[in-house]
């Protein structure tokens, strides 16, 4: 499974309360969480990012609360891969459970830059950065875990195995 987009970079500790403000949790429309992405860090940011685009970022992804807000919203806006150092592990899952393809890795995160075009092969764990020509790596992503985000998260997942018995 691969994945080809544009970077927006960010930093270590991005918390989930810096993806969604704890203001907008009276919704969960992801229509509606979109608008307010990354609104205190980046105010345009939900305008300008589009479907394809890749996040990178630094260690402890996602630290903070729990809510599932922050995975669906980024989701929602059309990211299609997360990279970065570490996540904060329920933000992992929830990302996961979500259908969102969530890679570590150290090189990765450091090296890759704002802006730059890169192509994720899951099946591999390879990153390459298709502007400064580097090639990174990262753990893969299993084939069951897999299966579950071509089919939309844990839900649709289950949802297609029970369909099918």
């Amino acid at each position: 499974m691969k994945i080809e987009g544009k970077v927006w970079k960010f930093g270590s500790d991005v918390d989930t309360d810096a993806i969604i403000p704890a203001r907008y949790l009276n919704t969960s429309d992801p229509k509606e969480l979109v608008k307010h992405l990354m609104e205190d860090e980046r105010p345009r940011f939900f305008k300008e990012v589009k479907k394809g685009d890749i996040l990178v970022a630094g260690k402890n992804f996602g630290c903070g609360s729990s809510r599932e807000h922050a995975p669906l919203a980024l989701k929602a806006a059309g990211i299609s891969c997360i990279i970065t150092e570490s996540f904060a592990r329920i933000f992992y899952r929830n990302g996961l459970n979500l259908g969102l393809p969530l890679l570590e890795s150290l090189e990765a995160s450091e090296g890759i830059r704002e802006g730059d075009r890169i192509r994720v092969d899951l099946t591999k764990g390879e990153i390459l950065d298709l502007t400064q020509k580097k090639k990174f790596l990262a753990k893969p992503i299993p084939e069951f875990m897999q299966s579950l985000i071509k089919d939309g998260g844990l839900i649709p997942h289950l949802r297609k195995k029970g369909a099918k018995k």
